[in-house]
């Protein structure tokens, strides 16, 4: 592809984060092409295309089972909306360098010479290990603020430090961050905070204060104490990819714990008015979907009837590993655990919970409501407590069989 654009007059390269893949010695997930070929002469060279931003100059190239963005070297100007550039105008290698986002981005490779063009310093950036904006950053991040957010990831991704000017506008733009769309900072968590390397990611959301604006509808005064700020989110299955719903719920817990310094009892955090609270907070902060809201309650929520006074009954932990968020929820207490919250308890529940799960934790009931109206009973209220007794007994070895189910209900309802 690359060598037709080539043969047929025109300045063709390899573009963007898979020359710097190739340089850090990692295989590209796809290939970008850029080149001084205008879109409509792109689709001339090209059978199977689709423009997939043609006032960008982007054309999707299909070719076998591969598909290839080709865009045009393009200059961009007047970011109203903190995204998108309202004017485009087509330019060369060099200008198009230059309005990418971080210096180790910005760079071409000519796969026929196998010469790299670098018009930005990104070449010394990645030997340095650095994520530096190319340019002035506060201009890079007035022109698009989810590149704040975009910094983080790569940094996090490839253990790079951020370059101290970089950082600085990242701090001082942090606000802008509220331009961007619920549904793409998402995007960006999903890549940072799921990934074993999420807590180098978490660490500088903090401390490059964007944490608060993601945070922000959770409406907490902000008082962040002196210590300890990343704790517990680095406790979280250290080293393994997690599920974004465990993911929110532990940067939930974990935010509230750092900031909120009137939650004196961490168990109000697991409380149902207030995961209530966070859940409205996050879907109207990230608009995640109805699957994640799901994760992230059912982790909360799991956690609140094993953490009560009263230690749980063989009922109410049997209903818990029931649950298909338990491995999470327990991934959350043993995080909670570790710095010190409910660790007596934790270590109880932990030995509970793993002799329980070696037996039938979860039984079909003896009896349903079917069951119920058969005996005369009518539906209402009083169906859900004796079945919910019912099924607790059986649980717990106090009912074993469908007879004495029956007879148990009987007695709840007054009908013996």
């Amino acid at each position: 592809m690359l060598i037709r654009l080539r043969e047929a007059g025109h300045v063709a390269y390899f573009a963007g984060g898979s020359v710097r893949d190739l340089l850090l010695g990692a295989e590209p997930k796809d290939f970008d092409v850029a080149t001084d070929a205008p879109p409509q002469r792109v689709r001339e060279l090209f059978s199977n295309t689709q423009a997939v931003g043609a006032s960008f100059g982007v054309i999707l190239v299909r070719h076998r089972r591969s598909q290839i963005e080709v865009a045009t070297f393009r200059a961009e100007s007047g970011y109203d909306d903190g995204r998108h550039p309202s004017e485009v105008h087509f330019t060369n290698a060099d200008q198009d360098a230059k309005r990418r986002d971080f210096t180790i981005n910005g760079l071409f490779y000519d796969p026929v010479t196998r010469q790299v063009i670098d018009y930005v310093g990104g070449q010394a950036d990645l030997q340095n290990r650095l994520i530096r904006a190319i340019g002035n950053p506060a201009e890079r991040f007035d022109e698009d603020s989810l590149r704040l957010l975009r910094a983080v990831r790569f940094s996090a991704r490839l253990g790079f430090s951020i370059e101290p000017a970089t950082a600085a506008a990242i701090v001082a733009h942090a606000p802008q961050l509220k331009r961007i769309s619920p549904e793409r900072i998402a995007e960006e968590l999903r890549i940072m905070l799921t990934p074993p390397t999420r807590v180098a990611a978490w660490r500088m959301l903090w401390e490059l204060g964007l944490l608060p604006v993601v945070m922000r509808f959770l409406h907490i005064k902000e008082r962040p104490r002196d210590s300890d700020r990343p704790f517990l989110f680095d406790r979280v299955d250290p080293g393994k990819p997690v599920a974004f719903g465990l993911a929110v719920a532990s940067a939930v817990v974990c935010y509230r714990m750092q900031v909120d310094v009137e939650l004196t009892d961490p168990r109000a955090l697991l409380s149902t008015p207030t995961v209530n609270s966070a859940l409205r907070a996050m879907r109207q902060a990230l608009k995640i979907s109805n699957e994640e809201s799901d994760q992230m309650s059912g982790t909360l929520s799991g956690l609140e009837p094993l953490l009560r006074d009263e230690p749980p009954r063989v009922a109410v932990m049997k209903r818990f590993l029931a649950r298909p968020t338990a491995p999470r929820s327990r991934s959350l207490l043993s995080a909670l655990a570790s710095v010190g919250v409910q660790k007596d308890r934790a270590q109880w529940l932990e030995r509970e919970l793993s002799e329980l799960e070696e037996t039938e934790f979860a039984p079909a009931p003896l009896i349903d409501g079917d069951v119920l109206t058969s005996l005369g009973m009518q539906p209402g209220p009083m169906f859900k407590r004796i079945l919910n007794e019912v099924y607790d007994a059986q649980l717990e070895g106090r009912v074993k069989s469908r007879e004495e189910a029956i007879a148990m209900a009987k007695r709840i309802a007054g009908c013996e």
